[in-house]
């Protein structure tokens, strides 16, 4: 899409929020920042597993004009390209128009929960576009019959099947340029049915477990549509004496999909020659599946940063990978903690997972939260659309578990209630080019510079408004 339209989008959008928002979402944002650092954290990624990527540009793509209150909108339409960490490459449609795309951005392969897909009733129609059009459906001449268009090139494909994407990801009034772009849109729109989201390339279920020394600790489930994954454990586990066991005990080095993994822990493990120290665990290991498969089609991808979300349309063999930890102790609460986006709840879930004989008490955001021995439990932390989080969990033993991101599930339309009636005139784009880094102002920081100025800001206004309103009062006296 038009990424200087997306910027603009972006400016406006987000001065629209500030004057609503930034106080009150900056005041709990900046109070995890500072909770973070009352204890020493471990950072996790919360991928749920599968490809990570980069964001490279536009490689297929036609023109399109968006219209709304503001007037008519051209813009870039088409197919992106990614670059898979380990090797392959991607090719994704944009399922959030009116967002910037950061060239370089780093995603993640996503469950639709966690981005907009998930509160999205028409997001089995765009899958249902993914696998009936470009480039799932190479052969031109026999897409172009079933739309009833003369000629198709793979520029009119590629904005067409965008175009009709955006209808129905963004309730966006949009149009391709081409007429034969615009045709095969309009029958992508109109034959659209409805599929089930596809399942995860590569994930572990769960992602973290916990229990005693001298036990198995698990099982962690492999779900995958690889053939067969490569497993190991973290340097710091085999040099602990940990071992990945199968249910039987013995080692394992591959699995498949359904393989049961265990963390085999001797009794003597106490965590001094393994990983950094879990919340109130003795010690901790880890394990990562790692495979060669391609991408299921219809698979969301989200980014670190304030990046548009992404969904793909094909795959060449990549590389895609899932990691899983376990803690252990003799004995009091021994958590397991694993988190990710729910956006039908608009917030963070934490699951805890207490296999200790005490229970685990931890707080977040002023809220206290006890899980009792043997329980598990999943807290959901609301949180603003836009907001960039910083949580730490801390453990009885000083230590934290350390989350953090930036929620990102809605579209314009759905935050505001307006399709695009606030956006400025965007200027068109050529392929590739989009913004060289993350413009902060436009799409959103996750460092506390930008939060703190927009927290003094927010003070500032409020301290003039209280200024103004005492010198009128004292005018009126006199």
């Amino acid at each position: 899409m038009s990424a200087s339209y997306a910027a603009s989008a972006a400016r406006r959008r987000g001065a629209a929020r500030l004057a609503a928002t930034a106080l009150a979402s900056g005041l709990l944002a900046a109070g995890a920042l500072a909770g973070a650092g009352a204890a020493a954290a471990d950072t996790e990624p919360q991928s749920q597993g599968g490809a990570t990527a980069t964001l490279g540009g536009l490689k297929t793509y036609g023109a399109a004009v968006l219209h709304d209150a503001a007037g008519d909108h051209p813009m870039s339409a088409g197919l992106f390209e990614m670059s898979v960490d380990g090797g392959g490459m991607l090719q994704t449609y944009c399922v959030d128009i009116h967002n910037p795309a950061q060239r370089d951005a780093k995603y993640h392969e996503t469950p639709w929960r966690g981005t907009s897909l998930g509160a999205d009733k028409n997001a089995g129609k765009i899958g249902w576009i993914l696998r009936n059009s470009y480039p799932q459906v190479n052969d031109l001449a026999a897409l172009a019959a079933k739309a009833g268009v003369s000629n198709l090139t793979e520029q009119d494909a590629a904005a067409g099947t965008q175009v009709a994407i955006w209808r129905y990801s963004d309730g966006a009034h949009v149009d391709a340029v081409d007429p034969e772009a615009e045709k095969l849109a309009g029958y992508l729109q109109k034959e659209a049915g409805s599929v089930a989201e596809p399942a995860a390339s590569l994930s572990l279920d769960p992602p973290a477990v916990s229990g005693h020394p001298g036990q198995r600790l698990g099982p962690v489930t492999v779900r995958t549509g690889a053939g067969s994954v490569a497993v190991s454990p973290s340097a710091d586990a085999a040099a602990g004496g940990v071992r990945i066991v199968d249910k039987n005990g013995r080692p394992v080095t591959s699995a498949r999909n359904g393989t049961q993994l265990f963390f085999d822990v001797p009794k003597s493990a106490t965590g001094a020659d393994t990983a950094p120290v879990r919340p109130g665990a003795a010690g901790s290991a880890a394990l990562t599946v790692q495979a060669s498969t391609t991408v299921p089609v219809g698979r969301a991808f989200s980014a670190d940063s304030r990046s548009q979300t992404q969904i793909l349309a094909g795959s060449s063999e990549s590389t895609v990978s899932a990691t899983a930890t376990a803690a252990w102790g003799a004995q009091g609460p021994i958590p397991a903690l694993s988190a990710a986006k729910d956006c039908a709840r608009s917030g963070l879930d934490i699951r805890v997972v207490n296999k200790g004989d005490a229970a685990f008490a931890f707080a977040l955001t002023g809220t206290g939260y006890s899980v009792p021995a043997r329980t598990d439990r999943t807290v959901t932390v609301p949180l603003q659309e836009d907001q960039a989080y910083d949580f730490t969990v801390n453990g009885p033993d000083g230590r934290g578990h350390r989350f953090t991101g930036v929620l990102d599930c809605k579209t314009q339309g759905s935050t505001i209630g307006t399709r695009t009636q606030t956006l400025s005139e965007p200027t068109p784009v050529t392929a590739g080019n989009l913004p060289a880094g993350p413009d902060l102002a436009d799409t959103g920081s996750t460092g506390t510079t930008p939060l703190i100025a927009a927290i003094g800001l927010s003070l500032l206004v409020l301290g003039g408004t209280v200024l103004s309103i005492i010198h009128k009062k004292r005018a009126t006296q006199e």
